[in-house]
């Protein structure tokens, strides 16, 4: 394969055209729509199609651009690497898989102390299904995985939880909603509007039980995997929604809302999932301590 021309490929696909992608590369249009064409003729298939007067990429289009863009990323890093090697300085690349399920207030509290450590640290975030990123862990492409769950036992993958603590959890609403609220919690939730985390968050279940023990039947109007999502509708008054009791400063703070009830019947706890079973990488070992020391010891 010839690299140029996927990379002429992969500039024009993320610019969107071949007139941005040319003023990026500093050649013509001409230029580039010939090159991209001899790619699609080496691989036999289109990558772009006409849509009006744009390009849209096809289906094996952005097939290609997913693997186009993992190799220029690794050609980035394999720069960066080198020249650090040259300059003398060493920094320590850690990579960090995020459930889609964990709110990312508590992720940014549970990996800042990996900034801590003497050496320098170079951080890489990635966020998805938490069995997805146990699969990366286990090609070791990930060092660490944070979920809101242990791994599971039917998932044969070799790596050890690494439980980091619990929080209980708080509920939460705007003041146009506070206002309508009658009785005392959790009865005043019943017949309110209410945001829940999705199926996939490991609370949900507990949430449900615990409605339906309480005797409480709110209206559930959003479900949602992404928890910043759904303390955004909350923060508009759409419903009432929970958070973490450790995070319930910094929620109402930013998020404009009040504290209406809390309980320590619902349980949120919080785990590092590595493939060591002693850990030894300073960046889990900062993030471990901090966490059972300071965030959850209360």
């Amino acid at each position: 394969m010839n690299f140029k021309h996927l990379h002429y490929f992969w500039v024009t696909a993320k610019a969107g055209g071949v007139m941005r992608a040319g003023e990026q590369l500093h050649t013509t249009p001409q230029t580039l729509s010939g090159q991209i064409k001899l790619l699609e003729d080496w691989l036999g298939r289109k990558l772009f199609r006409k849509s009006g007067r744009q390009l849209a990429l096809t289906d094996d289009g952005r097939l290609a651009l997913g693997y186009a863009e993992q190799i220029f990323t690794l050609g980035a890093e394999l720069e960066v690497a080198l020249r650090q090697a040259r300059d003398g300085q060493r920094v320590l690349d850690f990579r960090v898989g995020v459930a889609d399920s964990v709110a990312k207030s508590v992720v940014y509290r549970l990996l800042e102390p990996a900034f801590s450590i003497a050496e320098p640290v170079r951080l890489i975030c990635s966020e998805g299904k938490f069995p997805d990123l146990l699969a990366q862990l286990a090609l070791h492409r990930l060092d660490l995985v944070i979920a809101d769950e242990p791994m599971p036992r039917r998932i044969s993958v070799k790596a050890f939880n690494h439980p980091l603590g619990s929080t209980a959890m708080s509920f939460f609403c705007a003041p146009n909603l506070q206002a309508q609220l009658h009785g005392d919690f959790p009865q005043c939730l019943n017949d309110m509007p209410m945001l829940v985390p999705g199926a996939s968050a490991s609370v949900r279940p507990q949430l449900e039980s615990w409605l339906t023990r309480h005797d409480i039947h709110p209206r559930i109007i959003g479900e949602f995997d992404d928890v910043a999502l759904m303390k955004a509708f909350g923060r508009e008054g759409s419903g009432i929604f929970m958070a973490p009791t450790v995070l319930e400063a910094e929620t109402a703070a930013q998020f404009g809302v009040a504290v209406i009830g809390r309980t320590d019947e619902l349980v949120e706890e919080f785990f590092a999932v590595s493939v060591e079973r002693r850990i030894t990488h300073p960046c889990v070992v900062a993030i471990t301590e901090t966490a059972r020391k300071q965030l959850f010891s209360h």
